[in-house]
């Protein structure tokens, strides 16, 4: 038989398994599961959009989830897997297809993107099986509960993680979900939310971590500071050693979250991390702010913080606690909206909303109370916000342009952070990004800095080694246009309507 001629068949068997194990599709109409919008940093570098607009099925066993995932056209053909019942290990086998990268003993999100995984009906447990998203981007998980998931004992799966997120992960959302161990490394457990290896743009909300010695980290060593962007919000952390998180480099937003009872440590802010630490609610614990266990210091800023019952251990070589009179040492800036609960009422508020089968509740802020998620309608006229296809390919890249003002950097538009910006010495400018060998674009985000929305009008996108203009239009956004191979490539501002902040320049293969 021919390789083709096997491949085809091959995808044509995983395509039956679907039909037969996952059941028949259902219209997004009917998926009404799935309402609701990411939040925090999950919202940046394009969005968090999950499977919307595909397919929607229904899985009861892990193998019929790799089967939907392998049935796809393509490995970023969108799906919806609508989950129930307990996935195990007894359920869940490797199923091969063009369009997956799938593995035995785990649920593996790997080399894919654009899929949403939420439980449904009586719930979905995964037991003692983890969830590994590696190498994938815009993925959604929602109302599942994941429990004593082990790295060393029987049965193991994940490496001991309940979510475990790495290599070149983008755009993840994971809400209303319940993590749980029955112990900490002793017993043969590790994290419960685990991102290392260059992992952003990610949202943990709504959630229980629970009975674990580890919370989850934020870059696997001091060296690994790739990672970043992350917003925890409205979260349980109860009966935790440590790590709510462990932050090693990047920036992480902390809002609204209610930690009770954490023995060791709580947010480790280290080598560099920066954490803004807003209105949480901390509860019978020691230590819930600092850096710990390392000498490479981190740094916090704080606000609207409640301390009930709170120990604080003494400053020493390898421990910085923030306590027990918590002060900023940094600032950092949030690109997107958020409102606040004050921190008297977040008990409560966590109470009726986190975790798996709560009915995907939402706080309205300001103390209102919990709410049914609604997803808002789309305005024709808005950019795009499926996230593009691959990674962001001006990070590593360099930059140039016509002119910089006072304290901007062309450097800015290409490092990942909202924060900083280029602008141009005037009210237009060009601003580009640079490859050392010919790269194909088809893609390009413009991100305007907070405060400056609005301010760039016309411009025209060029292919700088040829000159051809690529696209023209107006204001910041989304612009497509037919792939092509460049070194360089240029935003030229022609007209603006105050003074132009470029914050991120991005740009993708398709």
């Amino acid at each position: 038989m021919g390789r083709a001629v096997a491949l085809r068949l091959q995808a044509a068997l995983a395509a039956m398994v679907t039909a037969a194990a996952v059941g028949v599709a259902l219209p997004m109409t009917q998926a009404s599961a799935a309402a609701g919008t990411a939040t925090g940093f999950a919202t940046g570098n394009g969005g968090t959009t999950g499977g919307a607009g595909g397919q929607t099925v229904r899985a009861t066993t892990g193998t019929a989830i790799h089967a939907a995932l392998c049935g796809r056209a393509s490995s970023s053909t969108p799906i919806t897997i609508e989950v129930e019942g307990t996935i195990n290990h007894g359920n869940t086998s490797k199923v091969s297809g063009d369009s997956c990268n799938t593995a035995a003993g785990v649920i593996e999100l790997k080399q894919i993107s654009n899929v949403t995984i939420i439980g449904v009906g009586s719930g979905a447990v995964f037991d003692q099986l983890g969830i590994h998203i590696r190498e994938a981007r815009n993925i959604i998980i929602r109302n599942v509960t994941v429990r004593n998931v082990k790295k060393s004992g029987s049965p193991t799966s994940n490496g001991g993680d309940a979510i475990g997120m790495e290599s070149s992960v983008r755009n993840v959302w994971v809400d209303h979900v319940t993590l749980e161990a029955s112990g900490g490394e002793s017993e043969g457990f590790d994290g419960l939310f685990d991102m290392k290896n260059d992992t952003q743009y990610v949202t943990l909300s709504y959630s229980i971590l629970r009975n674990s010695g580890r919370g989850g980290l934020i870059g696997s060593s001091e060296s690994d500071r790739s990672n970043g962007y992350v917003t925890f919000h409205h979260n349980r952390y109860e009966n935790i050693d440590s790590r709510t998180p462990l932050l090693r480099g990047g920036i992480a937003h902390i809002y609204n979250n209610h930690y009770v009872d954490l023995h060791e440590s709580g947010i480790n802010s280290r080598a560099g991390g920066r954490a803004k630490v807003d209105n949480n609610y901390f509860e019978d614990s020691k230590d819930v702010l600092g850096t710990f266990y390392t000498d490479e210091a981190g740094y916090w800023q704080v606000g609207g913080n409640i301390f009930d019952n709170v120990t604080w251990s003494s400053p020493g070589d390898e421990n910085n606690p923030a306590g027990p009179n918590p002060q900023s040492n940094t600032s950092v800036s949030i690109p997107y909206p958020y409102n606040l609960d004050g921190a008297t009422c977040v008990p409560d508020i966590v109470r009726q909303t986190a975790g798996a089968n709560k009915g995907l509740l939402e706080s309205g802020g300001d103390c209102s109370s919990p709410q049914e998620p609604t997803t808002p309608p789309t305005d024709p006229t808005d950019p795009p916000t499926t996230p593009p296809d691959g990674s962001n390919l001006s990070i590593g890249a360099g930059s140039d342009g016509s002119s910089k003002g006072g304290g901007t950097s062309y450097g800015n538009v290409r490092d990942g952070d909202m924060s900083t910006y280029w602008s141009p010495s005037g009210s237009t400018g060009d601003i580009s990004v640079k490859w050392s060998s010919a790269t194909t674009i088809a893609r390009v985000v413009i991100r305007e800095a907070s405060g400056s929305a609005g301010a760039i009008g016309s411009w025209q996108l060029v292919n700088h080694d040829t000159g051809a203009v690529l696209k023209s239009g107006s204001g910041a956004g989304d612009i497509t246009f037919t792939p092509t191979s460049l070194k360089k490539i240029t935003f030229k501002i022609t007209g603006a309507s105050g003074t132009p902040r470029v914050a991120e320049f991005e740009t993708y293969a398709g």
